[in-house]
C-alpha cells in the first residue's frame, strides 16, 4: 500500500544538519526549491527543457531516463529529492547502494502537496517560508472546492498522451485536481498513475468532457460522434501544464482548468 505521503529515506536517513548541497531529480522538486527560496542550496538537477532563469548557472545530471551517475557524484550532493517516476529502478537502487540521503516525494492529492511542501521546507531549513507557502495553498484550495463544487460531477476523461493511449489513474494527483474543479476522472478506478487504456473503454465511459495537451490530439476525437464530449463541443485544450508538475505553482493551474470546465 502507497503511504499517503511518500517522504522516505532510502539510505542513511536525512542528516541532523540541513542539507547544503542538493541535487533535484524532478522537474517539479526543482520548481519548490525555488519556491521555498533555497535556489541556493541546488548544486545539480535533473533537465526538462525550459527553466527558471534562476536555474541558468545549476549544472544538469541528464535528463529523464538518462541520469548521468558520475557527474551527480562529482557534485558531492548531501541530499538528492527523487520523483520515483523521474529515475529508472536500476538507478534508484543504486543512489540506495551508495548511501546517498534521499528525500522521496509522491503526494496523490494537492492536500498531501501541501503537507509535502512543510516537510521539505524544514529539510531544507526554510520551515517558516514553507508554512507560509503551505497556507496560501490550503486557502486557494479550499476557496476553489467551494466555488466550483458539483452535486453531480462532470465526467471527465483526461488524455496524457494518444499512441498509445495514456490516461491518469486513482491516487494520480491531477485526478484530485479535476475533484477540486467540480469533476471526475472517468479511469479513477484504475489504480496505477498513469494507465493504458483503449478507445472503446473511453467510448464505454463516454467523457462529458476530454482534455489533452494538442489540438490534434483533442481532433482525433471528433471522428466518435456519439461521445457526449464530442457531441457537446466539450474538447478542452490544457491551458497550464503546470498541472502536470506538482508544486505550488499547480494550485494556480488548478484554478485556470476549474475556469475551462466551468465557463
Amino acid at each position: 500500500m502507497r503511504v499517503w505521503l511518500a517522504v522516505m529515506l532510502l539510505a542513511l536517513g536525512i542528516p541532523a544538519m540541513a542539507a547544503s548541497r542538493v541535487v533535484s531529480l524532478a522537474p517539479s522538486l526543482t520548481e519548490m526549491m525555488l519556491e521555498l527560496g533555497a535556489a541556493d542550496l541546488l548544486v545539480g538537477r535533473l533537465d526538462a527543457g525550459e527553466s527558471s532563469p534562476a536555474l541558468a548557472d545549476v549544472p544538469s545530471v541528464g535528463r529523464y531516463g538518462q541520469l548521468n551517475m558520475e557527474r551527480l557524484l562529482s557534485l558531492q550532493p548531501d541530499l538528492i529529492l527523487l520523483w520515483p517516476g523521474s529515475v529508472g529502478a536500476a538507478q534508484r537502487e543504486q543512489l540506495h547502494r551508495l548511501n546517498l540521503p534521499t528525500y522521496v516525494a509522491e503526494p496523490s492529492n494537492l492536500d498531501q502537496l501541501a503537507n509535502q511542501i512543510e516537510a521539505l521546507s524544514r529539510v531544507l531549513n526554510r520551515p517558516e517560508r514553507g508554512q507560509a507557502v503551505a497556507a496560501q495553498l490550503r486557502e486557494r484550495l479550499a476557496q476553489l472546492r467551494a466555488e466550483y463544487r458539483r452535486d453531480k460531477p462532470l465526467r471527465v476523461f483526461y488524455q496524457v498522451w494518444d499512441q498509445p493511449l495514456y490516461t491518469v489513474g486513482a491516487g494520480q494527483i491531477i485526478s484530485d485536481a479535476l475533484a477540486v474543479c467540480g469533476a471526475s476522472n472517468v479511469f479513477a478506478d484504475l489504480k496505477l498513475p498513469a494507465p493504458q487504456v483503449s478507445i472503446e473503454s473511453v467510448l464505454q465511459r463516454n467523457p462529458e468532457v476530454i482534455i489533452a495537451g494538442s489540438q490534434a490530439q483533442l481532433d482525433a476525437w471528433k471522428v466518435w460522434p456519439q461521445l457526449d464530449a464530442v457531441k457537446n463541443g466539450r474538447l478542452l485544450l490544457l491551458k497550464d501544464k503546470g498541472l502536470e508538475r506538482p508544486s505550488a505553482q499547480m494550485i494556480e493551474a488548478t484554478a485556470k482548468l476549474c475556469e475551462q470546465l466551468n465557463p
